[in-house]
Formats: structure tokens, C-alpha cells, sequence
């Protein structure tokens, strides 16, 4: 039999408050001098200036170089930032664009070359061989779960092509998920985060790979982003909702190191060709995915369907997810969202690049993603 690794290192403090730990921890543990790394739109917010009244004792700059889906360019950015402040650790504060900066900020600011270099499926792929600074990560939306993730996942500069630096180097050594600094935020990004969530704990379940210990934990973190999704949209200072959207999405984070399906891979080809935000693409794919993939996992879909409270077995499942799309206001087809029949080719070849859905239940061809696509639209 095959061995297979398992392994769950991240240190996790949660709960309301969390957020006022950081600057003892840093402390505590030998750093002084951290970089933000934030986003654009977080900088102005009183969040972040909340935030930095939190850092008392600490030599701060802030990075807020970030802004739309992650970029090479801004990690480079962001390397320079931290050598010009001669920085000793790295605080990442922000949604799943900002963490994945942040979590490789690092890689670029104490090793050679373009951080492009370090993506896995680099044909010359550089090592991560020095010590990285010390990082620590705070999310403010409930979505990529990337606070707790080993990749860092990049767009090309030019092509916007989606490139994943992976290492269990980059990881965080300590997550402040404080579920109060989701509190507030906009109902549009709060339905895309969450469907992002949601769609992480499925799709990792619903994956072909050998994984138990995920399998149990996406099928909890299914059931959180279920029960409390609408009511968060709806109820944006709902902090039981909010806590557990939080916590559905960490787990999310945590399930998909199984790895995931034919959803993100179309997503991932949404973002490269139209830059359509992350969590919207997912949800704009994901039940005409689930559609198509269901007579490959029925046993897994009626499970899902127990979990999230949906009435009619897994046979209900996608209509579920439709509703619940609806209801939170995510509504319309890829249309609506700038996607047009001539992205077509483009979109399909990016999708089948993609290694998601190598894990896909169902195995997907060009004309399989051509067909997702435009149902989709």
C-alpha cells in the first residue's frame, strides 16, 4: 500500500479579539518590525486604522500594494517594501489577494530572482532553501481560507495566467482569525467569499483523492457555510453568522489540501480571461459543475445533502444551490459578468491547463469544459 502524509501544522487563535494578540505574539516571540501587507482598498478603511492602534510597541510599515487578483508584480512590490524597512517578520491583513502576497513577500524578499520562479511548474523551478521571515496572517473576509494554506496562488503579469507557488515553508506561523473584522462588510463581497467557502469544503469532498481527515472536516465546514451563509448576507453584524462563515472558510482552507475539482479550474480560467473576482467566479460555476458531476458521486452528494439540510438527497443539491444563489443575491449567468461566446476558446484551454480538476470525480474534457461554460453563460 502507499504511504500518504497528513499533516495539520497550523497554530490557529480564534475568536472575537483575536486581532489584539498579534503585537504580544510578535513580542513574545523575538520581532519588533513587521510589514503590513494589506490591501488598496483596506488602507483608507477605519478597520485597518483600528487595527494598527493594536501594534503598540512595534516598528510598523505598511504595504498596501495589493489590489485585484494577486500579481507577481505586487509580491516584488512587496519584497521591496520589506527590505526597505528593514522589516523582521510580515503581518498579512486582508482577504485571499493580500494573503497570498503576503505569504511569499518573504520567499521574494530573502531569495534570487522573480518569485514567478518559484511556481511549481516552473521549468526550472528555484528551491526555497533560506530561513523566511516570520509570518502571521489575519483574515478579513470568509472565503479563500488562505490563512491557513502551503500555496500561494499568483497571476502572471501580462497573461493574468494563475501560477501556484506551493511549500509548507510559506505557511503562517500563527492565524488571528477574529471573526469581528468581518463585521460590516458589504453583502456583494460577503455572498462571493461565502460561496467561495462553500465551494472549497464541496469540492474538496467530492474529490477523487484519499483523504479522510479532510473529507470530515469539509463536510462540517459544508454544514457552517449552509446554515449561516444567508443570514451573514443579510445580517452583515450577525457575529454568530459571521463566526462561523469564518470558520467554514479556515476549514475550507484547511479540506482542500486534498485538492479540488473542475469548479476552480473554470474559475481560475474566469479570473485569467475576464478578471472576474475569485469566490464569484466559483459561484457563477459551480452548479452547472455539480450538475454534470453528480452521477459520479451519488453516495457523496446525498451526504452533502444530509449536512447542509437539503430536503431530497443529493438529487436536490443543485437546485439548492441555485436557490441559495438567489437568495443571496448572486444572480444572472457569466453574461452579465462581461463574459462573451469569443472568450470561448481561451477560457477552455486555460480550464484544461488547470490541474484542479485532475481530481475532478468526474473526468472533464475540452468539449466537457466548453459545455460548462456555455450552460453557464
Amino acid at each position: 500500500m502507499t504511504t500518504i502524509d497528513f499533516s495539520f501544522p497550523t497554530a490557529i487563535r480564534f475568536g472575537a479579539g483575536a486581532r489584539r494578540l498579534v503585537a504580544s505574539h510578535l513580542v513574545e516571540a523575538g520581532y519588533r518590525r513587521p510589514l503590513v501587507v494589506t490591501d488598496r482598498g483596506l488602507q483608507a478603511l477605519p478597520m485597518m486604522a483600528e487595527f494598527l492602534t493594536h501594534l503598540t510597541g512595534l516598528e510598523v510599515s505598511v504595504f498596501a500594494g495589493v489590489f485585484g487578483n494577486p500579481t507577481c508584480r505586487q509580491v516584488m512590490d512587496g519584497a521591496a517594501a520589506y527590505r526597505a524597512h528593514q522589516a523582521d517578520c510580515v503581518i498579512g491583513f486582508g482577504g485571499g489577494a493580500a494573503l497570498d502576497v503576503a505569504k511569499v513577500v518573504g520567499v521574494a524578499a530573502t531569495h534570487e530572482g522573480d518569485i514567478l520562479e518559484y511556481v511549481w511548474d516552473h521549468p526550472q523551478v528555484r528551491p526555497i532553501t533560506r530561513a523566511l521571515p516570520y509570518f502571521v496572517a489575519l483574515p478579513t473576509t470568509a472565503g479563500t481560507g488562505s490563512e491557513v494554506g502551503r500555496s500561494s496562488v499568483l497571476s502572471e503579469n501580462d497573461s493574468h495566467l494563475k501560477r501556484v507557488v506551493f511549500s509548507p515553508k510559506i505557511l503562517a506561523k500563527m492565524v488571528f482569525a477574529d471573526p469581528d473584522l468581518t463585521l460590516g462588510l458589504p453583502a456583494g463581497i460577503t455572498a462571493a467569499t461565502g460561496m467561495d467557502a462553500l465551494t472549497h469544503n464541496i469540492e474538496s469532498y467530492l474529490s477523487s483523492a484519499y483523504h479522510p481527515l479532510c473529507d470530515g472536516i469539509a463536510l462540517e465546514g459544508a454544514r457552517l457555510a449552509a446554515a449561516a451563509l444567508t443570514t451573514a448576507v443579510h445580517e452583515p453584524n450577525h457575529r454568530q453568522a459571521r463566526s462561523d462563515m469564518m470558520m467554514a472558510s479556515l476549514m475550507g482552507g484547511v479540506a482542500f489540501q486534498k485538492d479540488l475539482g473542475a469548479v476552480h479550474s473554470c474559475a481560475h480560467a474566469l479570473s485569467a480571461v475576464c478578471d472576474l473576482h475569485h469566490g464569484l467566479a466559483n459561484a457563477l460555476m459551480i452548479d452547472t459543475v455539480m450538475a454534470w458531476n453528480r452521477e459520479a458521486a451519488l453516495a457523496k452528494f446525498d451526504e452533502l445533502a444530509h449536512v447542509c439540510r437539503v430536503d431530497g438527497g443529493g438529487q436536490a443539491m443543485v437546485p439548492w444551490l441555485r436557490q441559495l444563489k438567489a437568495d443571496i443575491g448572486l444572480t444572472g449567468g457569466l453574461a452579465q459578468h462581461g463574459v462573451r461566446s469569443d472568450h470561448m476558446t481561451r477560457l477552455v484551454d486555460i480550464a484544461m491547463a488547470d490541474p484542479c480538476h485532475r481530481t475532478n470525480p468526474r473526468p472533464c474534457t475540452a468539449a466537457d469544459f466548453e459545455m460548462f461554460f456555455q450552460q453557464a453563460l
